[in-house]
């Protein structure tokens, strides 16, 4: 095998991040999500400035899922990064998911995140 599995999804990862910049002219934010075997967060960052506005994790206590990584996590971390992106004055941004499959968790969370509020 040519490429290890991790080296073809971080190609995949650097396509999306470079699609994302080309389209985007660095005019809009960008909801980063990540994903591990045990948690999901996602950031909405600021590439210009270079700072992470608002930040959600299925880690934090408040969101009731501490240490889970499955769909209802990731609802509660979408709507949760909605909100606190509706209170830091942010409407839209592009989805980053990271070199994932817009698929299941992944899925939920960016639909959590539209149902809340913010444009993705």
């Amino acid at each position: 095998m040519a490429n290890s599995k991790r080296e073809l999804f971080l190609k995949r990862r650097l396509r999306v991040r470079n699609k994302l910049r080309k389209v985007n002219g660095d005019s809009k934010l960008r909801l980063s999500v990540h994903r591990s075997n045990k948690n999901i967060s996602a950031q909405l960052i600021d590439d210009r400035a270079g700072v992470t506005v608002a930040a959600a994790s299925s880690l934090e206590k408040d969101l009731g899922v501490v240490g889970k990584n499955n769909i209802e996590a990731a609802t509660k971390v979408g709507a949760a990064i909605a909100e606190r992106a509706v209170k830091a004055g942010v409407s839209e941004a592009y989805f980053d998911r990271g070199g994932r499959l817009f698929h299941g968790k992944v899925k939920a969370l960016a639909d959590a995140a539209r149902e809340g509020g913010l444009k993705v």
